[in-house]
């Protein structure tokens, strides 16, 4: 059984949209911005983002199906390096810097290593395969 299990589906109808609400109000349940107001904002601002671009990808969920959703794959994997950084950048301290490197990890986990990859139309629809004249 491959570990790589998150596909395009269960990302559209299990991670996208659920995330995105968490990002927008978890830094308020926490108290998120002891260390420094940013700490709440970036989750809030990354949340709204997030509603947007899992609106805009095509994929099942998707609203608006502008963006590939391989695309989609790659800004979230550059929102999870964004998280591994802000702790740094900005100087978050305590729960403020934990809370992002838990979310860059798990955003890198899940679109890197746990993702599974998408099949081919031609694979999927058998159009590979070559008949006996």
């Amino acid at each position: 059984m491959s570990f790589r299990f998150v596909t395009k589906s269960i990302h559209a109808y299990l991670i996208d949209y659920p995330v995105a609400i968490v990002l927008i109000a978890a830094p308020f349940v926490l108290e998120l911005g002891q260390s420094k107001p940013a700490a709440m904002w970036l989750s809030v601002i990354a949340g709204a983002a997030a509603l947007l671009l899992a609106a805009l990808t095509d994929h099942p969920t998707g609203l608006v199906r502008i963006i590939p959703y391989w695309l989609h794959l790659w800004v979230d994997r550059a929102v999870g390096v964004v998280f591994v950084v802000a702790p740094f950048a900005f100087e978050f301290a305590g729960l403020d810097a934990w809370y992002y490197w838990v979310l860059a990890a798990a955003v890198l986990l899940t679109t890197t290593v746990l993702n599974a990859p998408e099949e081919q139309l031609a694979t999927r629809s058998a159009l590979d395969r070559r008949t006996a004249a």
